[in-house]
């Protein structure tokens, strides 16, 4: 299947940078933005709110599928080393769950806001801080690859090409 991909570039992908990325950083924006409107939107009262907060929880939960296949081909090219490889195996189960929990939620939260879009259930509040230490968790992950591990960055890809690593 690789062979129908173009030829890879100097951060060893088929287009010119990484693009998972860019696109997991609107989820994570939407994600933690839903959950900070629904907290503020509980403790001013103010449901419009919450509004705002479904959106985004929708939004983000179409966008972490986008990210996900992105994320999958990316890192099915980025020839992880050491310890790298149990970070994105890590990684990638918990970009698979989170797509998981944030489909639930929003499924959850279209019910309720069909019943009662004036107010939101103490559990389902919890469930997004949830959702907000699980994200937290896989930025650090994300991060450790990028800044630790270095994948698909060029002095990266070039000593793995060279054997170096």
């Amino acid at each position: 299947m690789l062979e129908l991909l173009p030829p890879l570039n100097d951060h060893n992908l088929p287009w010119m940078d990484t693009i998972h990325p860019i696109v997991v950083h609107f989820v994570i924006a939407m994600a933690v933005i839903a959950v900070v409107f629904d907290l503020i939107g509980v403790l001013t009262r103010r449901s419009t709110l919450f509004e705002v907060s479904f959106w985004n929880l929708l939004f983000a939960t179409a966008a972490i599928f986008v990210a996900i296949i992105f994320g999958q081909v990316e890192a099915g090219l980025a020839e992880p080393y050491g310890r790298a490889s149990e970070i994105l195996n890590l990684h990638s189960t918990l970009g698979w769950s989170l797509a998981g929990v944030l489909s639930v939620l929003t499924g959850w939260r279209y019910v309720i806001r069909s019943r009662d879009p004036q107010s939101l259930p103490l559990p389902f509040l919890a469930a997004g801080g949830v959702l907000a230490l699980l994200v937290v968790v896989q930025v650090t992950l994300g991060n450790q690859l990028i800044w630790i591990y270095g994948l698909h960055t060029v002095p990266v890809v070039e000593a793995v090409r060279q054997g170096v690593v």
